[in-house]
């Protein structure tokens, strides 16, 4: 499959902007999570037969494998029915903020081949909590999916940086009810501000907050508390990094996705000049490093998700053997193709049954 998308698909999605790849790529996979006999036959194929490989749980949920659909493919709930058909093991959704936006100007993509990477400058660009919400609520919500769906939220550009908490809380109040998972993303490069969410004393606010909410949610009949995961720039100093745990340490969240992009250049980037988060294998030995220092620093007890950099299993690997319970992909799946986490998938599972 990987040597078909290198010959013939990729020359073709190649020929077209980045974001025009995209919108045709998610429009491809929404008719195919249309068609319930091809996407399930798909689903044969792609994904891990629960004879041979266990599921992998992780804050009461289970994946049938550690591979993800990393936020920023699917922002408005689309086509993720068809990431199973593909090989995921959960897909993540997103970033949706509480109000409607454009985003950046185009272009705001760009493909760096050689070097396996992107750069982009999105900017949440995604129709808004309410109406992903209302999509969500005509597809199968939790406990009826074949694979766990998180729900990224971000911060709406035009709401200042002391109104964050309420703009979050907005976005919980609508999306919670249909996520598996919750990722609060403060670490964007391409909103204005955002990363500042990382700040001791204003993550301090925001965490406070939705785990208030979260915990009034459950005690609603009928309802449920829904884990939630924080989601953190590479470009942390070890100091902020401590900062960070210690406030999801003292606010419990549930986990940690690591990393997000970088604004850093190495090597071959510092001479680009596009401004945006990296992506790609430039990304994948920090990523590793931080995924690292967060597992020492917990002693293994806080979940990670490793997203970064992951272009080949050896990648991927890398990052389960730092700490991390799972892992996302998105930049290597452009350069490897739709079935590169079927791919990773199955290689991390014969790891593990080797060690058994």
């Amino acid at each position: 499959m990987h040597v078909l998308y290198e010959k013939v698909a990729r020359p073709l999605f190649f020929h077209l902007t980045p974001e025009r790849a995209h919108e045709a790529a998610v429009h491809a996979l929404t008719v195919l999570g249309h068609l319930p006999p091809l996407r399930r036959a798909f689903e044969a194929w792609a994904q891990l037969p629960a004879a041979r490989f266990a599921p992998v749980e992780v804050c009461g949920l289970k994946f049938p494998n550690r591979v993800g659909l990393a936020a920023g493919f699917d922002k408005n709930a689309e086509c993720w029915r068809a990431a199973a058909a593909l090989g995921f093991g959960h897909v993540e959704i997103g970033t949706v903020t509480a109000q409607a936006q454009p985003g950046n100007p185009r272009p705001r993509v760009f493909r760096y081949p050689a070097e396996e990477a992107v750069i982009n400058r999105m900017g949440f660009n995604n129709a808004g909590a309410a109406a992903v919400a209302a999509r969500l609520a005509r597809q199968p919500g939790p406990g009826r999916r074949r694979i766990p769906l998180g729900v990224n939220l971000g911060k709406t550009k035009l709401v200042a940086l002391d109104q964050a908490v309420a703009d979050y809380l907005a976005s919980f109040a609508l999306l919670a009810g249909h996520a598996d998972y919750l990722v609060l993303n403060v670490s964007s490069p391409n909103t204005p501000d955002l990363r500042k969410l990382q700040d001791e004393e204003r993550l301090r606010e925001l965490l406070g907050a939705i785990v208030a909410a979260n915990r009034e949610r459950a005690a609603r009949p009928g309802q449920r508390r829904v884990p939630v995961f924080l989601k953190i720039a590479p470009d942390l100093t070890w100091p902020q990094i401590d900062a960070v745990l210690g406030a999801i340490g003292e606010f419990g969240l549930d986990g940690i996705v690591a990393t997000n992009t970088t604004l850093a250049r190495p090597g071959f980037f510092a001479a680009v000049g596009e401004a945006g988060g990296l992506s790609g294998a430039p990304l994948r030995r920090r990523s590793t490093e931080i995924i690292g220092y967060i597992a020492r620093r917990t002693e293994g007890r806080l979940p990670i998700i490793g997203s970064g950099g992951i272009c080949d299993p050896a990648g991927a690997g890398e990052k389960i053997d730092a700490g991390a319970t799972l892992v996302q992909i998105y930049t290597g799946m452009i350069y490897r193709g739709p079935f590169f986490a079927r791919e990773v998938a199955w290689a991390l599972s014969d790891r593990d049954r080797r060690r058994l």
